[in-house]
């Protein structure tokens, strides 16, 4: 007989809409990837996590359970206080890797405070299981390619505020998928975390209707795409929006020569391989003469290159190509949904 209830992950993340989540693991394990929206309260730190296992490894469980309390029995009513706090309606929800000593210990401590707690059956170990199949799923998915200076990231805020399901890839990896992208950006989640976002924001979404994403390579600076999720995706068809250097040049020196000239340099030279000594060097020549249209179109040259490379990676007629000689978000706007109209649906 369970004594604490135990939830598959289903009914969990069902209840975990109205209930707030507790991640009773240790902060590092909390950083490198959670449910999004939990909160930690950990059983034990990191050093104490630490000691505890070692101390399992070598003298057992008894031994194990006896140091965990000598080492959190002074913080227990830290941690009850803390999940009173919390509790909504006297609920909280409760997990840990596995879902067993820790988050069982959490759940009885919780109960002293008579706070009604439920354990997720299996841990976060469940949970990441559950992430992986369901992006792994087949959707309906329509992916926006293009040259880089496209403007395509307004053009999918343009049409997710005419109601389109978007989901911003580049948001969720807090980078702009480029040797560029770090700049003016917070830190990046774990390609781990990265996936539990892009799993709650899928789930948000109407599977009968589209999806759209910015066309991107399996990483997205240090954040890697899952290996299933990013097939679905690769297999997805593709609107491909066409435009000139001397289009997509306003837009570029706009959107770069605001960051200082150290931090532009700085990325020109995480490329230097790729474009070459002597263009690496003339790039960040022009960037210090305030030259910023020459140091752009040297680097272009290199995305141009490999953005068509990539491209013709897909099979022919899962592309639809739209030529167009402006900058003009709301006019590519119309273009874009009058192919996705005539070939999608």
């Amino acid at each position: 007989m369970d004594p604490y209830n135990k939830l598959i992950i289903s009914d969990f993340l069902t209840m975990a809409a109205s209930i707030p989540v507790v991640d009773v693991r240790s902060p590092s394990e909390f950083r490198k990837g959670h449910i999004p929206g939990a909160n930690n309260i950990p059983l034990f730190n990191d050093q104490e996590r630490e000691a505890v296992g070692i101390k399992y490894k070598k003298e057992g469980r008894r031994e194990a359970i006896l140091k965990g309390l000598q080492l959190t029995g002074p913080s227990m009513y830290l941690k009850l206080d803390e999940a009173l706090k919390l509790a909504k309606e006297n609920k909280l929800l409760v997990h840990c890797w596995r879902g067993g000593m820790r988050s069982e210990a959490m759940a009885w401590l919780f109960s002293l405070g008579d706070i009604d707690t439920r354990i997720l059956d299996g841990g976060y170990k469940s949970y990441r299981q559950h992430v992986l199949e369901k992006l792994s799923e087949k959707h309906k998915y329509i992916v926006l390619s293009g040259l880089t200076g496209s403007g395509k990231t307004e053009i999918l805020k343009k049409i997710k505020n005419m109601g389109h399901q978007v989901i911003d890839l580049e948001a969720i990896a807090c980078h702009k998928g480029s040797a560029f992208g770090s700049l003016g950006q917070p830190d990046q989640p774990t390609s781990e975390h990265f996936a539990n976002l892009l799993f709650h924001e899928i789930e948000k979404t109407d599977k009968n209707k589209f999806i759209w994403f910015e066309d991107e390579s399996k990483n997205i600076g240090t954040v890697f795409m899952p290996d299933q999720f990013y097939i679905r995706l690769h297999e997805s068809p593709v609107i491909a929006i066409i435009m000139s250097v001397q289009t997509r040049m306003p837009r570029l020196i706009k959107e770069y020569s605001a960051f200082p000239k150290e931090e532009l340099i700085s990325s020109i030279k995480k490329i230097s391989k790729r474009l070459g000594g002597d263009n690496t060097k003339e790039a960040i020549t022009e960037l210090e003469a305030d030259n910023f249209s020459r140091a752009i179109e040297i680097t272009l040259n290199y995305y141009d290159k490999t953005y068509m490379y990539n491209l013709k990676g897909r099979k022919e007629d899962q592309i639809q190509y739209i030529q167009t000689e402006t900058d003009e978000t709301e006019v590519n706007v119309l273009k874009i949904l009058k192919v996705a109209e005539k070939v999608f649906s």
